[in-house]
């Protein structure tokens, strides 16, 4: 198997990947002991980032686009390989892909349920779950903090980690929101757009940004839900109060108005 491999890495000169997956974030390029042509095709395509390693160390990072490999559009690389003259053999470097498409198929949810303080209806334990988008806004600290050296890094390894941080941010931001619990329906869209936010700026150490923030739910205990329940059924009630009234006066009225007619027949 090496040896086709070797024979392969011979004649092949196009460095490229074609993503047949739906949840890849990065993937190195494989070749015979990571040997590239110099004046091989680099093809970089549109939500990629392709990133060259040296012995470890990250070098030249591409955008899209379609490159020659030469030592000219290598420059970190050919500072760490020396190179101080024109290059022509074979060089040695991992080269990896880094998708930088947006992944909108996370899905959170609170495993324990939040305690936050109502004004109204006093400590109240919350559940939410929903959803949100992750995309990779810097390849190299990817690479750095989370991928490594992984030849294929897929979403379900850095979910968990995504997961906590948007649990442990939602915990503070719902205690602090100091939204009351009559009110979290209506801004709901407003609080998924601050954890966006916030959990950009939180993750822009490992590369990674949430460009969408959906809470699909928050749900209140049994108990606190009856007492709202009931709070709507007193003020249902309340209004057929003041109907009653009204009719009651009516009636009064249409019964001053008979008597009187009574009264002058008699006369």
């Amino acid at each position: 198997m090496a040896f086709f491999e070797k024979i392969r890495g011979e004649f092949i000169d196009i460095v490229e990947w074609l993503d047949d997956s739906r949840d890849t974030l990065v993937w190195r390029f494989p070749r015979y002991e990571n040997e590239i042509k110099m004046g091989a095709r680099l093809v970089v395509r549109e939500s990629q980032v392709a990133v060259f390693v040296n012995e470890g160390q990250i070098a030249d990072a591409f955008a899209p686009g379609t490159y020659t490999l030469e030592t000219r559009n290598l420059p970190i690389l050919s500072t760490l390989k020396g190179w101080k003259y024109g290059f022509h053999s074979p060089f040695k470097a991992e080269v990896y892909f880094v998708s930088t498409r947006q992944f909108a198929d996370f899905k959170w949810g609170t495993q324990n349920p939040i305690m936050v303080r109502d004004a109204e209806f006093g400590p109240v334990r919350l559940r939410a779950f929903g959803a949100y988008a992750a995309r990779v806004i810097d390849a190299r600290a990817l690479l750095r903090e989370l991928a490594g050296t992984d030849p294929r890094f897929r979403t379900e390894e850095v979910e968990g980690y995504l997961r906590q941080m948007v649990v442990g941010r939602l915990a503070h931001a719902l205690a602090t929101a100091g939204v009351p619990l009559l009110d979290l329906a209506s801004r709901q869209h407003e609080m998924g757009r601050r954890l966006s936010e916030v959990l950009t700026a939180d993750l822009a150490g490992v590369g990674i940004a949430i460009p969408t923030f959906t809470i699909e739910n928050i749900s209140l205990p049994p108990e606190v839900e009856q007492a709202m329940d009931k709070r709507s059924q007193m003020g249902i009630v309340g209004d057929l109060g003041q109907y009653a009234r009204f009719q009651a006066a009516e009636a009064l009225e249409n019964a001053g108005g008979a008597g009187e007619g009574m009264g002058l027949g008699m006369g």
